[in-house]
């Protein structure tokens, strides 16, 4: 009797051990990044032609953010917001810019990352997709901006093509089984049929670096289980080219879609609409190897997961048209219009945020740095810097203060700045040629932004055009010339 009571107690308070550690750890996070997908593209977003399964349970266990901004309307500026907590009035990177032989201009050694801030609060961090913030070894390598592990693409234009010879595992190329790589721009040769199938053969790899990207995310959850990490998984789905394994590629082949051959600037393919679908379905299925890992390793309610895009739809017209890939919204990628920022945005935090829950409150990349750290318990610990607000209260379901605005800027194609407040938005464009002129839109009764409101409501105006000067931090790099001259 003696020693059952014993074997009974030490087994139960082994329990009350194993629990109070659970609730006391801190919690993990896997943000995944998707590279130009649209408003729309997701079925939890309205698709009626793309499957998106995983993503859509992972919205139906969270939260929806439905007016959600990215950092800019084209990559690196994006993800310098993101990663920096900084608005484009205020970011070191506001816009593209290569770097020969390979890579994107640095963000500096002295902007702070989120990663950084994890990795100080005893975050084991990796990142496995496209990083475009810094050739390699320069300070805005990623393995300088506080990530313990990488593997993907350092450049933007290297990650054009699914099919490479290589990726980068920490600093050194991985070589990758495609001989010759496929790449991400070409054109059909002159002598081809562009009707005929057989001439796009010459544009299939045999090794995804997609695939070989996922496996690596999963291969550091494995590694990272028994202490606090963070996972930064930017895909470099669907961002074009077009390229898609047969596996993908026929489920949507056997729909008989209409599909006329696209070329474009990118790697030309046969079937666009169907690869393009497929694609985002395979970035799907990555979603969901990952949440099954979770569950397996007992981490599912103890992991903050965060599912967003870098910017709006490609700028393909007519495959966002036939996909209705931003809904009613105006503008695709490049553009300030609401089709060029206004990105799907889903979290899901079992036990704090609710079961599918939606929020309309604006948010933006910049509010994730204070937000992440807010739920995992490091408010205070958050850089003056910033311009983000944090979303733990909204994500908690408690009331919260309306955001007093929001602002980006742009200084590629032709120049934008634009505020939002309450249904406002303000926006200026062609500034890289002199306009200051604002056009004025209330979202709320116009989200196509096809009625200019300005004259109406000058005080709004004022407003919008005080709050632009006053976020606008002049940049030598990125100057827009109709406020900061040549």
């Amino acid at each position: 009797m003696t020693r059952r009571f014993y074997l009974f107690a030490a087994v139960f308070f082994a329990m009350i051990t194993i629990m109070a550690n659970i609730s006391t750890a801190k919690p993990n996070i896997v943000f995944i990044l998707a590279d130009d997908l649209g408003y729309r593209e997701l079925g939890c977003y309205g698709q009626e032609k793309i499957r998106t399964p995983n993503i859509d349970r992972l919205a139906s266990q969270g939260m929806r953010f439905m007016r959600h901004y990215s950092g800019a309307p084209v990559c690196a500026p994006s993800r310098c917001v993101l990663m920096t907590g900084m608005h484009t009035g205020h970011a070191t990177i506001r816009n593209n810019s290569e770097h020969k032989p390979e890579g994107q201009g640095p963000i500096r050694g002295e902007d702070v990352t989120i990663a950084e801030l994890l990795k100080a609060r005893g975050y084991r961090c990796g990142a496995f997709g496209k990083w475009g913030l810094g050739f390699p070894g320069s300070a805005g390598d990623p393995l300088k901006q506080g990530f313990d592990r990488f593997f993907g693409y350092n450049c933007q234009r290297h990650a054009h093509s699914y099919y490479p010879n290589y990726l980068w595992s920490d600093d050194e190329r991985i070589p990758l089984n495609n001989k010759p790589p496929v790449p991400g721009h070409a054109r059909l040769p002159k002598d081809a049929d562009p009707k005929d199938p057989a001439s796009y053969e010459r544009y299939k790899g045999k090794d995804y670096a997609s695939d070989r990207i996922a496996e690596q995310v999963l291969a550091f959850i494995r590694d990272s289980k028994d202490r606090p990490f963070f996972v930064y998984y930017p895909t470099i789905i669907p961002h074009l080219a077009l390229h898609v394994p047969e596996d993908s590629l026929k489920e949507y082949t056997k729909l008989g879609w209409e599909d006329p051959p696209h070329s474009a600037r990118y790697t030309p393919h046969f079937n666009p609409r169907a690869c393009y679908a497929g694609m985002i379905t395979r970035m799907d299925n990555y979603v969901g190897r990952v949440m099954d890992l979770l569950k397996e390793l007992g981490l599912e309610e103890n992991t903050i997961v965060v599912f967003t895009s870098d910017n709006g739809a490609t700028y393909l017209g007519p495959m966002a048209e036939f996909f209705n890939s931003v809904g009613p919204l105006r503008g695709l990628k490049g553009q300030s219009y609401e089709g060029g920022l206004r990105v799907p945005a889903i979290v899901r935090y079992p036990g704090k945020t609710k079961a599918g829950s939606t929020s309309e409150r604006i948010s933006g990349f910049e509010d994730w740095m204070p937000t992440l750290l807010d739920m995992v318990g490091h408010s205070n610990d958050v850089p003056e810097s910033t311009d983000g607000i944090s979303l733990a209260k909204t994500l908690r379901g408690l009331p919260q203060d309306l955001r007093p605005f929001l602002y980006r800027e742009f200084s590629g194609y032709s120049g934008h700045q634009a505020v939002w407040m309450g249904p406002w938005k303000g926006i200026r464009t062609g500034m890289q040629k002199g306009n200051k002129t604002i056009q004025l839109y209330n979202l709320e009764k116009d989200v196509s932004e096809d009625d200019d409101v300005a004259q109406k409501h000058p005080d709004i105006v004022a407003r919008m055009t005080e709050i632009m000067s006053q976020q606008h931090t002049p940049s030598e790099r990125f100057p827009l010339k109709a406020i900061d001259g040549k």
